[in-house]
């Protein structure tokens, strides 16, 4: 099998992202982390740009073991000096060079001619050769490129002892039928091209980054240019992850075609850079966004819990995830609802499973998804249903900066009314102490959390709890505008499921069969 080299730049060309500047620290966190992931090369940055890109080049390069590690050079001595300064410490040293090669570039920003873009570059390759073995040419904005002069250039840079030569989208301008025929034609009319790698590197301003990568594939290229998350300058570079799953999950059609990433760094690779440059990855990012392996629709969830193929291209285990999500809300169906159930340990029959299904759609027209305590609480009003042995009749918390927090509580405890104080580190462990002390209890508080129902300063607040005890687990809600009582009407709500439960032990035995 044929391999393709992955050339990532997100340390680079992805760090040309508005806001997406990273420390020393950083870029040599995320250069470990793709030496996981197996990329074949890493461009570090461009040393020419400051001093402390040119340090954290070198931290990169002396970081890294097995990926070259290549630094972006102008075509010119400084430049490639710098460069050469910044990775000479790696173990796989590489100097990437470049120079445009477009009429609109060569006249209006360098006000240079053809032949004179042609001797800057064979002068800036010879002058990398002297340096490093492994040298780069690219001919920036190729594709608005000359076909012919294209091919004079990489021609002549072979010749002085370029071993990778690129072929760049730089504005995003191609589209994938004719950035395949540019990447033949190249390949077919340079007369020493077997020398040397061809490699391309496509930007996403008409979202055809991926696209055009792959019909450069197809066209003989066998090196990609791809940054993590698809980040880089404007609309940004072409996906990593959207290549090599590409690659791995149709590789009848590319020839059978591999690379040396391990797919299942994909996903903590991009959690990574994520959050390293607090570019958040939109939901609907193939391969990695929060939906990619995410199934909401009724007909979708069956087919996906019949078999995961008829809605799932590639397994998420292959990219560095656990499972898929099914997702419940009000496209969801009977089957999601009843598996889900199942996950959670409720085993439901037909008759009960209808009762739940009405409940849970009419909830699930009021929220955009339902949550695992949603349904708990489903499950509790309709099957758990019991008269109370707590009830709170009276609340009052004393807290602040400098009081010690102390609430009083009167109870009804199977009718009898019973009060008691105590303290806690805060007003809410306060209250949970009281009733703690006066009920009894031995639970284990295993989850706490606050939502707002309503919105302004004034909001409904809802409380939930999950408690344990003797192996028995139980939810408890409570809604109030004052989030301490609402708080207290949680727990009270959870200890009285919990002794149902205790008193009804046939319901739960690892799984609750309804």
């Amino acid at each position: 099998m044929e391999r393709i080299i992955v050339f990532d730049t997100t340390l680079r060309d992805g760090e040309q992202s508005p806001g997406a500047s990273m420390n020393i620290q950083e870029k040599v966190r995320i250069a470990r982390q793709l030496e996981r992931l197996g990329v074949d090369v890493i461009e570090a940055g461009f040393p020419a740009a400051s001093k402390g890109d040119l340090e954290a080049v070198r931290m990169v390069a002396s970081s890294v073991e097995r990926p070259e590690v290549a630094a972006l050079a102008r075509a010119n001595k400084e430049d490639i000096d710098k460069a050469f300064e910044a990775i000479k410490v790696a173990k796989n040293p590489r100097i990437h060079t470049f120079i445009a090669t477009s009429e609109i570039h060569m006249v209006h920003k360098l006000r240079m001619d053809q032949e004179q873009v042609l001797r800057a570059a064979i002068d800036a390759v010879t002058y990398a050769k002297s340096k490093v073995h492994s040298v780069e040419f690219s001919a920036e904005d190729a594709s608005r490129s000359d076909p012919n002069f294209l091919c004079k250039v990489f021609e002549a840079v072979i010749e002085a002892g370029a071993t990778t030569v690129n072929i760049p989208d730089t504005v995003g301008y191609a589209i994938p039928g004719e950035f395949e025929e540019l990447v033949r034609y190249v390949i077919q009319h340079t007369p020493n091209i077997h020398k040397a790698v061809v490699s391309v590197h496509c930007h996403n301003d008409l979202g055809l980054a991926t696209a055009n990568t792959l019909a450069g594939i197809r066209a003989g290229a066998r090196q990609v240019e791809v940054t993590v998350n698809g980040i880089g300058e404007r609309a940004g570079n072409t996906s990593l992850e959207e290549v090599v799953m590409a690659l791995y999950t149709r590789r009848h059609a590319f020839g059978e075609l591999i690379t040396n990433v391990e797919t299942q760094q994909i996903y903590p690779t991009s959690r990574l850079v994520s959050m390293i440059t607090g570019m958040v990855v939109q939901p609907n990012k193939a391969i990695v966004g929060a939906n990619a392996f995410a199934h909401e629709s009724g007909i979708h969830q069956d087919g996906v819990l019949k078999n995961p193929l008829t809605y799932e291209i590639m397994a998420p285990e292959t990219v560095g995830l656990k499972s898929n999500k099914l997702v419940l809300g009000k496209h969801s169906g009977r089957h999601a609802l009843k598996d889900k159930l199942k996950e959670m340990g409720y085993i439901v029959g037909e008759e009960d499973l209808t009762k739940l299904f009405v409940k849970f759609k009419e909830l699930a027209d009021k929220r955009k998804e339902i949550l695992d305590e949603d349904l708990e609480a489903l499950v509790a009003e309709e099957f758990l249903r019991a008269p109370d042995v707590y009830q709170l009749e009276y609340l009052n918390v004393i807290s602040g900066t400098v009081a010690v927090p102390t609430a009083t509580v009167i109870l009804r405890i199977r009718g009898e009314k019973v009060q008691s104080a105590g303290f806690g580190v805060g007003p809410i462990d306060a209250t949970y102490n009281t009733i703690a002390k006066m009920t009894g209890t031995k639970s284990r508080l295993l989850k706490f959390s606050v939502n707002s129902i309503t919105g302004g300063m004034d909001a409904q607040g809802e409380v939930t709890v999950r408690l344990q005890e003797n192996g028995f687990v139980a939810l408890g809600k409570g809604t109030d505008p004052d989030i301490i009582t609402a708080s207290a009407k949680a727990y009270i709500n959870g200890l009285n499921r919990l002794e149902y439960l205790k008193q009804n032990p046939s319901l739960i035995q690892n799984q609750v069969h309804l």
